[in-house]
């Protein structure tokens, strides 16, 4: 299944600049740090590649990556940049799509897990990323922990970044763990609008599916500096492990 309603052109265009801050070295060089622990020397398969920020710079250090996206369009921005050829992607559903050969290392990051709207989606993503590894292989999240504690008893809305060019609110429906991530940006008094629909999970919730995959727990880090995940982290890096035959 193809997404390009969501992820159209409209957005691909947009893309890279609305996320700046997480090309800075001070984000992506503590990440592909940790992937390339992870995947040592074996090849490594991201679901939901996008335009490459992260592919790319693991590529560089010497990786062979593989990508899964439904955006074709988002694609065609990994494709334009330098080495973006050298990135094999298959256009398909994350939860869903198998492409050929085994991994050290799956990993999906930057809250894509939550794009599977369905708590079966989600699981079949955790069971498509095992079929995919080697024994003893990685499958990686990077995933927001819901800011529920934020909210006032009834109500929904969650501001998350409130600039000069850029409204973030995160929309919450605590019923049915949906969210929504809206987002309007001003331009030289041109407004433009974008929300991304979201389904949300506690890291239990994760251990679960990871189980019902046959994973388990290696790491839960607070951040990609490998700091401690705790009570008052915001996301988390959660690593299982295919256990050897």
């Amino acid at each position: 299944m193809t997404d390009n309603n969501l992820w159209d052109e409209r957005v691909a265009v947009r893309y890279d600049g609305s996320v700046a801050d997480q090309f800075e070295q001070v984000v992506l060089g503590p990440m592909v740090d940790a992937l390339t622990d992870l995947a040592g020397d074996g090849p490594a398969l991201e679901l939901g590649v996008g335009t490459g920020r992260v592919a790319l710079p693991l590529h560089s250090k010497g990786i062979e990556v593989v990508g899964i996206d439904a955006s074709s369009v988002m694609v065609d921005r990994l494709k334009a940049k330098p080495g973006g050829d050298d990135i094999p992607v298959t256009i398909g559903d994350i939860a869903t799509t198998n492409v050929d050969g085994s991994f050290s290392l799956v990993y999906v990051v930057f809250n894509s897990i939550t794009n599977l709207l369905t708590q079966d989606a989600q699981v079949e993503c955790f069971r498509n990323a095992a079929n995919h590894l080697q024994p003893g292989g990685h499958f990686l999240i990077e995933v927001f922990v819901p800011a529920l504690q934020r909210l006032p008893v009834g109500e929904r809305f969650v501001p998350f970044d409130v600039g000069d060019g850029h409204v973030g609110v995160d929309e919450y429906d605590v019923v049915t763990q949906r969210s929504i991530s809206h987002h309007i940006w001003v331009d030289e008094g041109e407004g433009d609008r974008f929300s991304s629909h979201h389904r949300y999970a506690w890291p239990a919730e994760y251990d679960l599916m990871a189980k019902l995959a046959g994973l388990k727990l290696r790491h839960r880090w607070g951040n990609w500096r490998r700091d401690t995940f705790n009570a008052a982290s915001t996301a988390h890096v959660s690593v299982w492990e295919k256990p050897e035959v």
